[in-house]
């Protein structure tokens, strides 16, 4: 099979999988803006179309457009700052059969012009819609109940509790970012960076629910999906809630993170850091492809692509850990470091996307490594870079600590 002819059956999968996640929205909580720092949820249901029509058929193809209107309504996503939340109501929006028919004849002018479009083009409509898939995950989890359609999670094999301990990473040096004869990357992966790192210790699980909760005991604020009834504490999880999960990974905003590392004598870990102690061997044989090896990703290895709807325990995957003996460096929860988001040296923006990346160059966004749950398989590679504001609360996000 051909590249293109491969890109476009995983662009019809990556559609699949995302119209099955909006199926799970109750049509009435369409129009409900789950998370006041993001559009109304009715904005992502045409974003992902307009996305693709812009990038490939406005922008690169210089078609001409049908629909002006909805191209600009639905063309870039929001990220405001504390205090100057959208104002925008219901009523602004278009009925969702006006979007339905856009997006139907969107995804046929796609699809015809498939042949004609760069697969660097491609990548982008493609990686572009998982991430908004997971994105659309995380506002689903904040929907009332009554608002989506339940699935029942799967089954986790019972794990072992964690036995804390920091793990010793010796000084060498790391590779972060990547090269263009690398094969695609967004903007902010490029250029290739050797980067010296001096010895640390970081711990070899991310910091559990269990381990929070001191923190919480002393005085701190929950993290907002803990809830408490009694005496007794639960945890929201995409269907329901629960009571508190003791050895699922905590997630928290940085902010909280860098809270909890300053409580415990200890720092979050910077990327660089995140990358000598994921990528690197002990033997300084090479840079791995993931903590675990040149394996492709599987469930055994890792909560992401979709396995699990929630956090599992820190335990769960031990067929996943590092060559140093770390757990989990990738899925289940993003990690936090203490890398604000910026540029490579070599740094250029992409053509038709120039705010992707350098909009959010602003001293309040830090760097995410590793990835979640709902995060897909083509998103966990090495130099592939997450962020966002240090307050921000919602996102599937953890973190562990390193001492210097």
């Amino acid at each position: 099979m051909s590249s293109a002819l491969q890109l476009q059956k995983v662009l019809a999968n990556s559609r699949t999988h995302s119209d099955a996640l909006f199926s799970l929205i109750k049509p009435e909580s369409l129009y409900q803006r789950p998370i006041p720092e993001r559009h109304r949820i009715i904005f992502y249901f045409g974003h992902l179309e307009a996305f693709d029509w812009n990038q490939i058929c406005r922008w690169t193809l210089d078609k001409p457009s049908f629909h002006p209107e909805f191209d600009q309504l639905f063309e870039a996503g929001i990220d405001p700052h504390a205090g100057d939340l959208p104002q925008d109501q219901p009523s602004d929006w278009p009925p969702v059969k006006e979007i339905q028919h856009y997006n139907t004849r969107i995804r046929r002018e796609i699809d015809e012009a498939l042949e004609d479009t760069p697969e660097r083009m491609i990548h982008v409509a493609l990686e572009h819609r998982w991430m908004h898939v997971e994105t659309t995950a995380y506002i689903l989890q904040h929907i009332s109940p009554e608002g989506k359609r339940h699935q029942a999670p799967k089954q986790v094999m019972p794990s072992p509790p964690p036995t804390h301990r920091m793990i010793e990473i010796p000084a060498g040096t790391t590779i972060m970012g990547r090269n263009q004869e690398e094969g695609f990357g967004w903007d902010n992966e490029f250029t290739k960076q050797d980067i010296s790192v001096p010895a640390f210790t970081m711990s070899k699980y991310k910091v559990t629910n269990r381990q929070y909760l001191a923190f919480v005991e002393d005085g701190a604020s929950p993290p907002p999906f803990w809830s408490k009834v009694g005496n007794q504490w639960f945890l929201k999880t995409m269907f329901e809630v629960i009571p508190l999960q003791h050895d699922w990974p905590v997630y928290v905003s940085q902010r909280e993170a860098q809270a909890y590392a300053t409580w415990a004598g200890m720092a979050l870990p910077t990327e660089a850091q995140f990358h000598r102690a994921a990528y690197s061997t002990p033997k300084h044989e090479g840079i791995l492809p993931y903590p675990w090896g040149h394996a492709a990703p599987t469930p055994e290895r890792g909560n992401f692509n979709f396995y699990h709807w929630d956090p599992i325990p820190v335990t769960a995957t031990p067929l996943g850990d590092s060559a140093f003996g770390l757990s989990q460096l990738v899925g289940n929860g993003w990690e936090w470091t203490s890398t604000i988001f910026h540029p490579f040296e070599g740094f250029h923006p992409i053509p038709t996307y120039p705010g992707y990346s350098s909009r959010f160059f602003d001293q309040d966004h830090y760097v995410v490594k590793g990835g979640a749950p709902q995060t897909a398989a083509c998103l966990l590679r090495r130099s592939f870079r997450n962020w966002f504001r240090q307050s921000y609360p919602h996102a599937h996000a953890g973190f562990r600590c390193v001492q210097n």
